[in-house]
């Protein structure tokens, strides 16, 4: 069993049924939190800054209060607000499916089987490559597509995936659908007559 960041991060083993194993539990991209961090930090230093710059006067006070709130108001909405979304984000893979979780309040999780998945490609951007992230975007049957935003190492969680998507259909014994089913005799003899 391969985990990423399983000791930190809580995931609650009652959605797992009773032979499925974890293989991957990641969370995105720590460069999703710096954004909302420096928001926090700006916030602050303009609050402090309002607040010994100011006269002492009623005046002042009252301009302490406005800077105060707008500050409060940005450091909620795109500081905490964000960082909780990326503290609640799960991304799961397991040995029989994949899980998507997320949500602060009220909670969603999808799951994709790992029988149905059609495709899985990589999308990195400059940025992307030089923190070692990048985008999953996993097709499944029914044009349903799920993408994980700034997945750490995607280049590896990919790779495992299909590790994963393989063994999952050599344990179910899927077949090919690249491989010719096996004709009778006669009919196989017949098309290569046809082929020559």
């Amino acid at each position: 069993m391969w985990c990423t960041y399983a000791d930190r991060v809580a995931f609650p083993d009652d959605v797992l049924t009773e032979e499925e194993e974890i293989v991957l539990h990641l969370r995105p991209h720590w460069r999703i939190a710096v954004r909302p961090i420096l928001i926090l930090l700006l916030t602050s230093a303009t609050t402090i800054v309002a607040w010994v710059m100011l006269p002492t006067n009623h005046g002042g006070r009252i301009g302490v209060v406005v800077v105060g709130t707008v500050s409060l108001f940005f450091a909620l909405t795109r500081g905490v607000w964000p960082l909780l979304v990326w503290r609640c984000t799960h991304y799961v893979f397991t040995d029989e499916r994949i899980l998507l979780q997320d949500g602060v309040l009220s909670r969603e999780r999808r799951d994709l089987p790992l029988s149905r998945v059609n495709d899985h490609a990589t999308n990195q951007s400059l940025l992307d490559r030089l923190l070692g992230c990048g985008t999953l975007r996993i097709d499944s049957i029914g044009d349903q597509a799920a993408v994980l935003a700034a997945v750490p190492r995607v280049q590896r969680v990919q790779t495992i995936l299909y590790e994963l998507i393989e063994t999952d259909r050599e344990l179910r014994g899927d077949v090919d659908e690249d491989e010719e089913p096996e004709l009778p005799e006669q009919r196989r003899f017949g098309r290569i007559l046809r082929r020559g």
